[in-house]
């Protein structure tokens, strides 16, 4: 094999490498985020807990309130017993007494439930507050491993890239022009192998006989006469 073509070859690995590389990188920041935004869920969870014991807890002191008027609304309706004058205005009075009896007994049940209520609050915002306190932790730890892991590839790509760069010094201008275009343009995939039966590794075409004849005596460069890629034949695909 032609100095040339191996260099391609090699350096068609290399840019493989950099393409992975570039693609577990370009998705971390993304885990990242979602991680966060866990996180942000779990207190959102927990805000809306609070925000709900809150409200019952206003609910409740309006509701004492209404108990307070209805008291004092009570206390009008018996003294009034003692100036009505007919037995008429009498049972008048009895029945609104019995309706503000009745509006009290109904005020004190709806404080009690939401009294409960709150009870079920506290419980469920001390557990919220465990959940958070766990995903907290849990999300400082996977948000570390992932920004190792950064690290790590941002250092593989800086190596990879000095070694890419290097490679390509070794090439023709012009030779590496193409093969530039090729990669680009052909899905990062500018030097393809011959498969079995002459089909190019790239677009999967036949090649013509004398063409593949030509290849695997591999004298000169070839490019596939469908895709344009460069195409080598490995004899033994083992090796």
């Amino acid at each position: 094999m032609d100095s040339p073509l191996q260099t391609l070859i090699e350096l068609q690995a290399l840019d493989s490498k950099l393409a992975g590389l570039t693609g577990e990188l370009a998705r971390l920041p993304a885990q990242i985020e979602a991680i966060q935004a866990s996180v942000a869920d779990s207190v959102k969870a927990l805000d809306t807990l609070k925000a709900k014991l809150e409200a019952a807890k206003k609910e409740i002191r309006l509701k004492e309130k209404d108990l307070e008027y209805s008291a004092a609304k009570r206390a009008k309706g018996e003294a009034r017993l003692y100036e009505v004058k007919t037995n008429k205005e009498y049972s008048a009075v009895l029945a609104e007494i019995e309706e503000i009896k009745q509006e009290k007994a109904r005020i004190e049940e709806e404080i009690l439930a939401l009294m409960e209520q709150q009870e079920r609050l506290a419980v469920e915002i001390r557990e919220a507050e465990g959940r958070l306190a766990s995903r907290q932790a849990q999300a400082t730890g996977e948000e570390a491993e992932v920004k190792q892991r950064l690290a790590w590839l941002e250092a593989d790509l800086a190596g990879v890239r000095a070694e890419r760069d290097a490679l390509a010094r070794q090439l023709p201008a012009d030779l590496l022009a193409s093969y530039e275009k090729l990669l680009h343009h052909r899905a990062h995939l500018a030097v393809a192998p011959v498969l079995a039966g002459g089909i190019c590794g790239g677009c999967r075409v036949s090649l013509t006989p004398q063409a593949f004849q030509e290849l695997k005596q591999q004298s000169a460069l070839k490019t596939c006469e469908s895709c344009g890629r460069y195409l080598y034949w490995v004899s033994d695909p083992h090796h």
